[in-house]
């Protein structure tokens, strides 16, 4: 088995992994100025996605163009996350260099696209006997959809865990899968880092929502549309705090109610659906809501774009109000330089903000304690680690442990 690493080596964003020159393993971007996307364009017989996040999703409609259907295989939730995705590129870069794909090339994935649960085993490229392979989906914990994929050639099991975690979200459990395989691709995102117990950083949120509202404030919770956004409504709701949903947050989270059996308690989800009030942004309805003693959960999480470009300036100029990051905010973004400099570049504008500014750890991956308990299962496995930031130091550190391990770059093939 040849794996050729097109994206997500020693790099977060654009993952996208070849196998034998025909299945191919995610089709990512890297967000940016301009988006970056995996370094060729493979022509592959099958796709399969591991979940619905940008930059594991973000560019398979690219993959439809001219006369290639290659079938992309995928979980439900995934299926429509990333059509919703693909709808947001389009409407931020679609008739531009920036988008290799068109509106066309999306309405395509109804035809080439396969829907998979958790733990059937399905044939892929004409399956094992005609030379192809048996995938299998797992749940990995991340977001729900989210898979681990199980891929074998009959000889060859490759595990590739996409994004995991596992320790229980309320909206998703963590993953307990841990199939057998020859060689791992793990990713590292947080390989040095602990996160706080989850349950401490929840309580620590609520309680300064509740302080700041207490006190006449607004609380702005900028928050990723996909898993982020309802992890918090469901903890708005599960600590009766009042809130706001805005963005598309809104419609993943409509969205994720049809498929009740890819989250931890659909019954949990329906209330804190119905706790939280959707905003239609109608009629100056964002400008009023920012003056109401509540959490307003909106999109951008780094605040790039989405409605949290009305309600941050709204809420600026009073050190009664405040603005609860709840994701990692990556080096460039405003939501970077509010958190390190009380200021930021917000709609075109640098902004001083009084409003004070806090961030809560609510990661959907797994820490470095995480990781490793996953990776315990694998000793007499072959590791190949990607999608972090210190990948070449991540396999060190597990080669020192006694794992054959390593990191291999973009654009690397690498025999296994």
């Amino acid at each position: 088995m040849e794996l050729e690493f097109l994206g997500g080596a020693r790099e977060v964003g654009r993952s996208a992994l070849l196998v034998d020159d025909a299945l191919l393993i995610d089709y990512g971007l890297l967000a940016g100025e301009p988006p970056r996307y995996p370094v060729r364009d493979p022509e592959p017989e099958a796709v399969v996605v591991s979940h619905g996040h940008l930059d594991h999703a973000g560019a398979v409609p690219a993959l439809l163009k001219g006369d290639r259907r290659p079938p992309v295989h995928w979980t439900p939730p995934t299926g429509e996350l990333a059509r919703t995705l693909a709808e947001d590129t389009l409407k931020l870069h679609g008739n531009s260099p920036l988008c290799p794909f068109s509106a066309e090339h999306v309405a395509r994935l109804g035809e080439a696209e396969r829907r998979h649960g958790y733990g059937d085993p399905f044939p892929v490229a004409g399956g094992v006997d005609a030379g192809g392979y048996e995938v299998t989906l797992f749940s990995a914990g991340h977001i729900p959809g989210s898979a681990h994929v199980l891929v074998d050639d009959g000889e060859t099991r490759l595990l590739y865990t996409g994004d995991f975690h596992t320790d229980d979200q309320r909206l998703v459990a963590g993953t307990t899968a841990r199939p057998d395989a020859d060689v791992v691709v793990c990713e590292s995102t947080y390989s040095d880092v602990s996160h706080e117990p989850r349950a401490a950083v929840e309580d620590g949120f609520a309680e300064s929502v509740e302080t700041t509202l207490w006190e006449g404030g607004t609380v702005v919770v900028p928050a990723f549309a996909i898993g982020r956004t309802q992890e918090l409504l469901l903890v708005c709701e599960a600590h009766d705090l009042p809130c706001y949903v805005d963005g598309m947050g809104k419609g993943v989270t409509r969205m994720l109610r049809r498929y009740p059996e890819f989250v931890r308690d659909a019954d949990a989800l329906r209330r804190a659906t119905s706790h939280a009030r959707f905003v239609t942004g109608r009629d100056g309805q964002r400008r009023r809501i920012a003056e109401k003693r509540a959490a307003i959960v909106t999109t951008s999480g780094m605040l790039s774009g989405g409605p949290a470009m009305t309600y941050i300036p709204a809420v600026r100029s009073n050190p009664t109000n405040k603005v609860a990051l709840t994701g990692y905010q990556v080096e460039g973004t405003p939501g970077r330089e509010l958190l390190e400099t009380g200021s930021a570049e917000i709609d075109g504008r640098v902004m001083t903000v009084a409003a004070r500014v806090e961030g809560y750890d609510f990661s959907a991956h797994a820490d470095r304690e995480g990781l490793r308990s996953f990776l315990d299962a694998y000793r007499d496995a072959r590791v190949l680690v990607n999608h972090g930031d210190r990948c070449a130091a991540f396999a060190e550190e597990l080669r020192e442990d006694g794992f054959e391990a390593s990191a291999p770059e973009i654009g690397e093939r690498v025999e296994v």
